[in-house]
């Protein structure tokens, strides 16, 4: 871990010299693939911490721009002020601090999203048309079919868009241009319960708890405790 750090402030060194360099210095010119090499590297490992950093500032942390530039201005001419291992315990310390401001972020952030799905599907759920399942699902026909339904064991090709409460999209296989298809008991378990009252052809709009989405987990875009809202139609049944 604490090479991970190491590298992790140097690179950051790396960044906000870059950052602070932008307005008074010309642009690198490129002339040489060993240039282009070196550039690649510096500018993959600029992004990715101006990003890091900019994370590090939503949570409180702000780290001096002055002092990281001359800490490692004194690194490269051998002169670091601080010895092994009081760098260490600082490092240690200052990971310590974000892992636990992370945390507590995470924290309030999950229980405002559990607050605004449990307000959302309890208005949700006094409109017509809405069914309310005994585990808290819902869904509400939006075309219906008749026909066979799929069993929890079956595998199900679908066309579906998922958003968050707020109408924010995070997924979509009509974006992607193809139908999906995967097993129903593989999937979380809103998905599971719901396929299981859809006909092929139809097509259902399903409002997900939390509990029967990701839960405390966080899915690529969708944050800890999200509700979740898909349009799906179902296409295909295989039961092989």
């Amino acid at each position: 871990m604490i090479k991970a750090v190491k590298l992790t402030a140097i690179a950051t060194a790396i960044s906000l010299i870059s950052a602070c360099g932008n307005a008074e210095q010309k642009p690198v010119e490129l002339k040489t693939e060993a240039d282009k090499q070196s550039y690649a590297l510096g500018a993959s490992m600029g992004r990715y911490l101006n990003d890091n950093l900019k994370k590090n500032e939503e949570i409180g942390i702000s780290l001096s721009q002055d002092m990281i530039i001359g800490g490692i201005k004194e690194a490269l001419a051998g002169e670091v002020q601080l010895n092994e291992e009081e760098i260490r315990t600082v490092m240690m310390a200052l990971e310590e601090k974000t892992r636990t401001l992370r945390a507590e972020q995470q924290k309030k952030q999950s229980a405002e999203a559990a607050a605004i799905g449990e307000k959302f599907l309890a208005d949700n759920s006094d409109r017509d048309g809405v069914v309310v399942t005994e585990s808290g699902l819902q869904y509400e026909v939006l075309t219906a079919a008749e026909g066979e339904k799929p069993a929890a064991t079956d595998t199900v090709t679908v066309h579906y868009k998922g958003t968050l409460v707020d109408g924010t999209e995070f997924d979509s296989s009509y974006s992607r241009g193809e139908p999906a298809t995967f097993a129903l008991n593989r999937v979380i378990s809103g998905w599971t319960e719901g396929l299981q009252h859809m006909s092929v052809g139809s097509k259902y709009k399903f409002y997900i708890p939390q509990n029967l989405g990701y839960g405390e987990r966080a899915a690529g875009s969708i944050p800890p405790m999200s509700t979740l809202i898909f349009e799906v139609e179902l296409l295909d049944i295989n039961k092989d």
